[in-house]
Order: C-alpha cells, then structure tokens, then sequence
C-alpha cells in the first residue's frame, strides 16, 4: 500500500469512498511530522571521473524534516539542511579540493539546502517531491523521485518511515564549473551529477 493516495482521475473518484474506507485508518496513523535521524540517513553523489570511472561520496552531517499528509499528497512537505564540510568521498585530498574555492567554498557557503514547493503521488510506493536547491548561493528547482520503503516501530518505541530518491543535477546551473581538460579529450569531472538518497526519519510526539 502506498503512503499516499494515487492522483484522482474519473474511476478513482467513483472508487474514492470505499478506498477510503479501507485505507483511510492506516494513512491517518502516519500523517504527521518527522524527523530526519542523520546517523541512519544517506544523502550521496556520484560523479564521472576522467571520463572512465565514478567517484562516489556523501554529507555526513545532514539534518531536516518532513511533513507527510496520508489524504492530500500535495501537502506534504520536505526541509533538507546539509553540511558541506562533511563531505567524503574516502579521500582526504580530494575532500579538501571539493571544500576550496574551485567547488563548495565551504567558508562562505556552509550549507547546501533543498526546501520543497509541490508534491504528488505517481502510483503505488513512488513519488514526486519537487523543490528549491540551493548551492553556493544559488537557487534553482529540483525534483526528486522518491520510493517509500515503509513504515516500522524500532526497539526504542520510535515510529520510523523511510524513502529512497534519486535525481540528477547539472553542477554549473549551481556555478560548480571548475574542471580540467584531458588530454585525450573530455574532461576531467563530469557537469552532470547523480545525486541519491536514503532518508530514515522519526515521527515527532503528538
């Protein structure tokens, strides 16, 4: 059963009362406000390297909320706070050039943040959040696609939801143009950026 009731067309409004009969209890129950838990949370990157190879990494330190509406999807609503100097990609040179002035200057942007406008349910477990990204200072739309891996209870008694996303970014519409030219032709880092995202969150206390 999805999260969130599917887009209504005619034969689902015709069908409306008895789904929500069935359904209505369960989406009630995880309507609500959530926490994201960072020590169970992965916001990652991959990246072409030389142009034969992927470079992966992540932001340790990520923080935010979300809202889930289990009878209006469009109401729904995610808040994502990054820290930009803790990023990995198991490499502490390459940490360092992604930190400096050629990308992330993360003395004068410490954060990277994403604060959602709309979203929609696409059928099933899969959604659609789309919102505002915004890098170096620099603010542009950003949709994420989203899967919901389900709802459970941990041993602490915490109600835990978690989603899966993924969605790709081109790096210089966020002023991320550094590169080098090889020699063989190409460059040196790809402009286009797979980002993914494995979000464990709390539900908040009534």
């Amino acid at each position: 059963m999805g999260l969130f009731n599917r887009k209504n067309d005619t034969a689902a409004t015709t069908a409306a009362p008895a789904a929500a009969a069935q359904a209505g209890p369960d989406l009630a129950a995880l309507t609500g406000t959530y926490t994201i838990d960072p020590s169970h949370t992965t916001i990652g990157f991959v990246a072409r390297h030389a142009m034969v190879t992927n470079v992966k990494g992540s932001f340790r330190e990520a923080s935010g909320t979300l809202h889930l509406d289990g009878s209006d999807p469009s109401r729904s609503t995610a808040s994502i706070d990054v820290t930009m100097e803790s990023i990995d990609t198991g490499n502490a040179d390459r940490d360092g050039h992604l930190k400096s002035a050629d990308f992330f200057k993360t003395d004068e942007f410490p954060q990277m943040t994403f604060r959602s406008t709309s979203a929609e349910a696409l059928g099933g477990d899969d959604y659609r959040i789309t919102g505002d990204l915004t890098i170096l200072g620099t603010t542009k739309p950003l949709s994420i696609d989203l899967e919901f891996n389900g709802v459970a209870k941990d041993p602490f008694g915490n109600e835990r939801v978690g989603f899966e996303g993924k969605a790709e970014i081109l790096r210089s519409e966020w002023g991320l143009t550094w590169n080098a030219a090889l020699e063989t032709g190409g460059v040196l880092v790809s402009d286009k950026i797979k980002l993914n995202f494995d979000i464990s969150a709390i539900k908040d206390a009534s």
